[in-house]
């Protein structure tokens, strides 16, 4: 009986022992059990960005210019069609520009800019016809647009004046000693152009500010062009080159100054429609290759902050009438002008009075006969910005004009006149 007692407690004790072991195994989680892992979400994929709109990449803007050229007119045969088709006898109101711009960046390299004119003039009695002032793509070869190409029609780097848009200029034409190098400033070329980003920025401010600044052609710029002038295909075998170096000085808080120093060479030709019955030309190469065309110039602006100045003169060798023998020859030929200005402000409207001279004495190739000219010019006026879309300008000028070429060998004509202009910015 003992014995079998003593078996049943060691039976029992066991079976609780057991019983222990398994509640404890199951209460206690913490080793048996593993910990429960975040759940990790994924990231939506990144939308494609959205194509831009037509109107998002294009900008449309534009400028235009009527003219009375004749009050106080003391002399009606004094003429300049470079300068005006409207100056003198038989002129009158006169839409001298109506230009539009369309322009964007296609891409982060690739920017176009087309500018027609709706204010131009076919012949004496033909106005305002359609017709391409500027069509070219800039490529850029870095991101900051540092260093890059321009091809297509655009105005030729060579001379301030020049490259200044007409819609910032004071006076109401271009001088005639840099502007005969080019008529209409433009022509078909590939141009390289290099400027520093902060360079680039200085000379958008200088026209975004008001202060008549050229634009952006860079502070080193070369390139190759017809030669022939804008709207006109070429006529010989040959390209002109030309290149520029021009850099905005900033001396002291706001004041810059630009230096700038250009040149260009190359054959032009002069072709029949060009040429008055018994006008010859001197040199058979020249009338089968065309004429020596060289020319280098000096370029000095002060931007009016408030007083400005500006100045440039050229020299060089082109096609001139020759009044002794009735033919064409190369001559040599120099000129060029120097303007001060004061701009100032009352309330929010902007005033610009101006003196300018000028001077010029050689042949305008693409003129008739390579018209011979001596021309001696001297304008006073001032600009008034009314508003940001309305500048009203009165011009005072005292011109004296020799002309030679087969219809006339010797037309020198002097007078005075006062020239209004109104231009409409939109």
């Amino acid at each position: 009986m003992n014995i079998e007692r003593i078996l049943a407690a060691l039976a029992m004790a066991a079976c609780f022992s057991v019983s222990n072991s398994v509640v404890a195994q199951t209460t206690d989680t913490t080793q048996t059990t593993p910990a429960v892992q975040p759940v990790m979400q994924q990231a939506p994929a990144p939308e494609k960005p959205k194509k831009k709109s037509w109107y998002e990449i294009i900008s449309i803007r534009g400028y235009a210019q009527i003219r009375y050229n004749r009050l106080l007119e003391t002399n009606s045969k004094l003429k300049c069609d470079q300068c005006d088709k409207s100056l003198g006898e038989n002129g009158g109101l006169f839409l001298r520009r109506g230009r539009l711009v369309f322009s964007g960046n296609v891409s982060d390299r690739v920017y176009f800019y087309i500018q027609p004119d709706f204010g131009s003039s076919a012949s004496s009695t033909a106005l305002n016809f359609f017709q391409i002032r500027d069509a070219y793509f800039d490529v850029s070869l870095d991101k900051q647009k540092e260093f890059r190409f321009r091809i297509g029609q655009s105005k030729i780097p060579y001379g301030f004046e020049n490259l200044q848009s007409s819609s910032n200029r004071l006076t109401l034409d271009r001088n005639d000693a840099l502007n005969s190098a080019v008529a209409n400033e433009r022509d078909l070329g590939i141009f390289f152009y290099w400027a520093p980003a902060e360079i680039r920025e200085r000379f958008s401010m200088l026209t975004d500010e008001g202060l008549k600044g050229s634009g952006d052609y860079g502070v080193f710029g070369v390139g190759i062009f017809n030669g022939q002038t804008a709207n006109k295909p070429e006529a010989n075998n040959s390209q002109h080159v030309v290149a520029r170096v021009s850099y905005p000085l900033q001396v002291g808080s706001k004041q810059i100054i630009e230096p700038s120093l250009q040149a260009y060479t190359g054959k032009y030709t002069i072709t029949s429609d060009q040429l008055s019955e018994g006008v010859t030309i001197a040199s058979e190469s020249e009338a089968k290759d065309g004429f020596k065309d060289q020319r280098i110039a000096a370029s000095l602006v002060v931007y009016p902050q408030p007083f400005g100045f500006q100045a440039e003169y050229n020299i060089g060798r082109g096609p001139e009438f020759d009044a002794a023998t009735s033919t064409i020859k190369v001559k040599n030929l120099q000129g060029g002008y120097a303007q001060t200005m004061y701009r100032f402000k009352v309330n929010e409207q902007v005033f610009i009075p101006f003196v300018k001279v000028q001077y010029y004495d050689g042949g305008k190739k693409h003129e008739r006969d390579a018209t011979s000219h001596t021309m001696y010019e001297t304008e006073a006026g001032i600009e008034w910005l009314a508003f940001k879309n309305l500048e009203l300008t009165a011009d005072y000028s005292i011109g004296d004009r020799t002309t030679r070429n087969a219809a006339n060998l010797n037309n020198r004509q002097h007078g005075n006149r006062l020239r209004l202009q109104a231009q409409f910015n939109f």
